[in-house]
This record gives C-alpha cells, sequence and structure tokens, in this order.
C-alpha cells in the first residue's frame, strides 16, 4: 500500500532558491544576523553598527568584496563621528552646524542602506528563504550600547579639555 497521499499538493524540486530550511542547492546556511533588523538597529546606533554586522554576515556567506565594501562604510561611519566631535569642539555653538551635523549623519544612514545595506536582505532571501539560523541579538547590542557610552564619555571628556584650554571654564 502506498503512503503517498492523493489529496496533497503537487511537489517539485527547487535547486535555484532557499528551501527555508538553511540550505541553498546543497550548501548550508551560516547562521547570520538578521540584516533588515542590523538596518533597523542603523537608526539607533548609527550605520556603523549595520555596516559591521552586515561586513560579519557577508564574511559568513563567502562574499568578500562585499564585505570590504561594508568595512569601507563602517570606517567612513566612524570618520565622521570622529569629525563630529572635533567640529563641535572647534566651531562655536550655533543651531546651523548642529542641524547641519544631524542631517549629515541621517544622510550618511540613507545612503549606506540604500548603497549597500538594503542589497542583503534581498540576498538573504534569495539564497536561504526567510527561515535561515539567526544569530543572538545581545552581543552585537551589548557591544553597541557600551560604545554608544564610551563615545558620549569621549565627546564630554574633548569637550571639557577643550573649554578647559581655552578658558571657558
Amino acid at each position: 500500500m502506498s503512503q503517498d497521499n492523493p489529496y496533497a499538493p503537487p511537489r517539485a524540486a527547487v535547486a535555484d532558491i532557499g528551501t527555508g530550511t538553511g540550505t541553498s542547492a546543497g550548501t548550508p546556511c551560516p547562521p547570520l544576523w538578521n540584516p533588515g533588523a542590523a538596518a533597523s538597529w542603523s537608526l539607533l546606533f548609527s550605520p556603523l553598527f549595520g555596516a559591521l554586522l552586515h561586513m560579519k554576515n557577508w564574511q559568513a556567506m563567502g562574499e568578500p568584496e562585499k564585505a570590504a565594501a561594508s568595512k569601507t562604510w563602517a570606517i567612513a561611519t566612524a570618520a565622521f563621528l570622529v569629525l563630529s566631535i572635533v567640529l563641535a569642539v572647534a566651531l562655536p555653538e550655533s543651531k546651523g552646524a548642529d542641524l547641519l551635523g544631524r542631517v549629515g549623519g541621517f544622510a550618511l544612514l540613507i545612503a549606506w542602506y540604500y548603497n549597500l545595506g538594503k542589497s542583503q536582505r534581498a540576498v538573504v532571501i534569495a539564497r536561504y528563504g526567510e527561515h535561515y539560523p539567526r544569530k543572538g541579538w545581545a552581543k552585537p547590542l551589548g557591544l553597541a550600547v557600551a560604545a554608544m557610552l564610551a563615545f558620549v564619555v569621549v565627546a564630554t571628556a574633548v569637550g571639557f579639555a577643550a573649554a578647559m584650554i581655552t578658558g571657558a571654564i
């Protein structure tokens, strides 16, 4: 007696897309951080956060060129953050400079997302489907909070030192 269900929908072996089980054409999917969530967390933690996680995902997927591009975005974002501290200390306080820094940061986020960040989600879905092994968020979010606190402490210390040197305090 046959175990086939005559009422089941037809089945087809499709080798060019992910099966939803973490494999694509026999290639196992490495655990990845959700690229969409990483991009969303970048709204709070800057594109540096998303670019670094996307870089790690690209490395795990065997895409060294795209990992290098993500690393370049991470370096550019870090340089922007350092430059923002230097300019905040060097320039007199003004609403225009503050607005320019905020708009510049948001523009950097949008440029990263549409240049490189958005493509990773499409690649992950195309290769592995919606159900791929996921990495946990405790470590990257904990490190991001620690880095943000360190950034605030450094920026405050630099500002205080500059005020001491110029005699403003």
